[in-house]
């Protein structure tokens, strides 16, 4: 039985009892890691006010390289590659990461790239990936990232009054109107394929139909909507413990009924279709919803290996492995026991989780909204009543329009 109520404040001190894939009986195993987030800079040159590097449990980043040094982009990549080899991967991601990671200069993401293909198989497909907040998004920034082939992703939280509550620069001044001037030099026809889609953190004050209509004005391949990070501890704005009331759920379901009732499909969004799958009995390897294996590995500026970056959110030291590309292999990360928790699916739920009826289709919710000092994260999402409103929703429309269809044959 996997024991996740030890109380967790270091990733040293996670209990040591969580499912050994070694021990006699044990049916799970390690599922090697897919995504590899690279931070090739640890600073920024916006001030988000909601940001979890910056604004949260984790200190970190004061004491970080700001930029990654060649030596550990070289070795980064030969992890990579090692890792890759070793459990025969047909396709994974890399994804360049920060602070903002186009403070490192096109140069240096260049040899990342260089060295990642140089590395792996050549029977592995790479696809890249950057998410940017869009400012240094110059045509030699663009060229760069086209020659690439990488898929650029940029963050906005909407129109101009919604994005700039939150997203502005250290002088108070907001980012739209240069993020979207970037937008639009990153939509040129000239570089095609280039543009990934847009990411948008959910704010209740702003009305969601207004913010997903904005959004499409970017002509964006595909967007997604994420929650503010916050967990029991330090919990998201309007979102207080013991309440019924569901304004992220609300706002979700609204946001929802406008993409899904529209004639044709204007744009993809990621988390709608992640609940359409799970409500239709599918499968998706997102973190936000479902009980899929995470596969998700971190590498920071100074080479440490670590958990998923959002769990900085939680408390200082909180995505720390203790170990680094320099000394560890990354298949040492997959037997790291925070690891472990989030990738053997119902055995990592809380209680309360696994008896509830929304347990596939929720997973728990995002693995970081479960923290509360001194239980660690053996707890329903903060966000409990939000995602059963979500879901229950979903699911009544997908019935609704199953009875309503013509029988086939």
């Amino acid at each position: 039985m996997v024991n996740l109520e030890t109380p967790v404040r270091r990733s040293a001190e996670w209990p040591a009892d969580l499912l050994d894939p070694d021990s006699p009986g044990t049916t799970w195993q390690p599922v090697p890691f897919t995504h590899f987030v690279v931070k090739m800079h640890s600073r920024c040159n916006l001030a988000c006010d909601y940001c979890y590097l910056y604004e949260m449990g984790d200190e970190s980043w004061r004491s970080s390289a700001k930029t990654m040094s060649t030596a550990v982009v070289d070795r980064t990549a030969a992890r990579i590659g090692e890792h890759v080899r070793a459990h025969g991967q047909e396709r994974v991601q890399l994804i360049v990461h920060g602070g903002e990671p186009l403070l490192a200069g096109p140069a240096l993401i260049t040899r990342m790239a260089e060295a990642v293909r140089r590395e792996v198989p050549a029977s592995t497909h790479v696809s890249f990936g950057v998410q940017t907040n869009g400012l240094l998004l110059n045509d030699r920034m663009l060229d760069a990232l086209h020659a690439l082939d990488f898929r650029v992703g940029v963050s906005v939280d909407g129109g101009e009054l919604a994005n700039d509550r939150h997203r502005r620069f250290a002088d108070g001044r907001g980012s739209h109107a240069a993020v979207t001037e970037a937008v639009a030099r990153l939509r040129d026809p000239s570089r095609p394929g280039l543009f990934g889609g847009l990411l948008c953190v959910i704010d209740v004050a702003n009305d969601p139909v207004e913010v997903y209509e904005s959004l499409l004005t970017h002509a964006p391949p595909m967007l997604d909507f994420v929650l503010p990070h916050g967990n029991w501890t330090s919990p998201p704005p309007l979102r207080e413990e013991g309440s019924s009331r569901t304004p992220y759920g609300d706002w979700i379901v609204r946001a929802f009924d406008r993409w899904y009732d529209a004639p044709r499909q204007e744009t993809r969004v990621k988390l709608f279709e992640d609940l359409l799958s799970l409500v239709l009995g599918g499968h998706t390897r997102s973190e936000q919803v479902g009980i899929g294996p995470a596969t998700t590995v971190t590498i920071d500026t100074d080479g440490g290996i670590e958990q998923v970056d959002t769990i900085k959110s939680a408390y200082d030291g909180a995505a720390s492995t203790g170990l680094s590309v320099l000394t560890d292999p990354l298949d040492a990360a997959l037997r790291h026991p925070a690891v472990v928790a989030r990738q053997i699916g119902i055995e990592g739920l809380s209680p309360t989780c696994r008896s509830c009826a929304i347990r596939d289709v929720c997973g728990g919710g995002f693995f970081i909204h479960r923290y509360r000092a001194g239980s660690g994260f053996l707890n329903p999402t903060v966000y409990c009543p939000d995602m059963k409103r979500v879901i229950a929703h979903v699911r009544t429309r997908v019935a609704q329009d199953l009875a309503s269809a013509p029988p086939s044959g």
